[in-house]
């Protein structure tokens, strides 16, 4: 059994990892620890963990560090100071945040913050998992993807590796819920604030629009300058996107079908929806599951992709995981293999 250590634990991000890593066959968590709590028993935290997890608290200090893998669930700039070369001799890292993900100009332009970690910029495998096993499987530092930024790649960058759409014309109308805006407390997403309505926020603005036009060049070899929108939506999770673009000249429904096949065909958490079947959030809700559909607009010759994922799930701590069974040769489905959840 390898030994795992969460920073920032009790986070949406933290407890799920919690959750999933309870039940893993090859890991054991040994520490858990929390800035807000530290000091508190997991469960008191988090009533649901009672008589299940017995941890104390611990403060977010990297010299505590004690195990095998180290999952980091903190918000962005946190991550860059925390991770150094000696850190990585003795632990793998798994980043859920921001700070790995994209490149140091982007991250300074995006995040207006300071990157202490540049150094390790070029190392961190992105943790796209379906595009970048390879790199996943030799590294010690990976960056988990968004997760927006997750269901928009996974449906972009076959069509767009394959030439099948006009890059140019890229537009994503994404929408999430409160979950993931975190657990700390903000005016935006109180219960009165944000219940019965829907919003866009971080208009043409948004930070994960660096992460995914760089994710596009990184495995689709293209270069791309996208409009992305966010919303927020009045429940507790999914990610629902809606992806328009041109087709190309004499691009038929089977070309998109067959390239969507051809790179997610033996992809575990990868489903492509029949003719007909739109991706709905509730049918992958608690789940590591993207379900991917399209439908060819013929009267405008535009491509409509439709996907889904659980922000928490794919979008977070069940792609972090998947990220650990591929870097510590466990079984690539350990610990996340499970049918969502419904009804919720």
């Amino acid at each position: 059994m390898k030994k795992v250590s969460i920073l920032g634990a009790t986070g949406y991000v933290g407890t799920e990892l919690v959750r999933l890593l309870h039940n893993h066959p090859n890991v054991e968590i040994t520490q858990l620890s929390s800035h807000s709590y530290s000091e508190k028993l997991y469960s008191e935290v988090y009533p649901h963990t009672y008589e299940v997890i017995d941890l104390k608290c611990i403060e977010d200090n990297p010299n505590l560090i004690d195990a095998d893998i180290l999952f980091i669930a903190l918000p962005h700039g946190f991550a860059s100071k925390i991770v150094t070369p000696e850190l990585l001799e003795k632990t793998k890292v798994i980043d859920a945040g921001a700070d790995f993900r994209i490149s140091y100009e982007a991250y300074k332009e995006w995040y207006k913050v300071e990157h202490f970690g540049q150094q390790l910029l070029d190392e961190a495998a992105y943790g796209l998992v379906e595009w970048n096993k390879e790199k996943i499987r030799n590294a010690r530092l990976v960056a988990n993807p968004g997760c927006y930024v997750t269901c928009s790649l996974l449906s972009l960058i076959p069509l767009i590796k394959e030439g099948l759409v006009d890059e140019n014309t890229i537009i994503i109308d994404g929408k999430s819920g409160v979950t993931g805006a975190g657990r700390a407390l903000a005016l935006g997403t109180h219960y009165t604030e944000c219940n019965e309505g829907m919003k866009a926020y971080g208009v043409a603005s948004h930070r994960h629009t660096p992460e995914i036009e760089e994710g596009v060049k990184l495995f689709a070899n293209q270069g791309v300058t996208l409009t992305f929108t966010p919303h927020l939506v009045p429940m507790n999770r999914g990610i629902l996107t809606t992806i328009y673009a041109n087709l190309n000249d004499g691009v038929t429904e089977q070309n998109i079908r067959d390239a969507y096949e051809k790179y997610y065909r033996d992809e575990p958490f990868v489903r492509i929806k029949k003719d007909g079947e739109i991706a709905q959030t509730q049918w992958v809700k608690g789940s590591n599951y993207c379900d991917i559909s399209f439908v060819l607009d013929k009267r405008t010759n535009r491509l409509v992709v439709v996907s889904a994922i659980d922000n928490m799930m794919k979008g977070a701590s069940g792609q972090a995981i998947h990220n650990m069974n591929i870097m510590m040769g466990f079984e690539e489905t350990a610990g996340i293999n499970f049918l969502p959840i419904f009804p919720v």
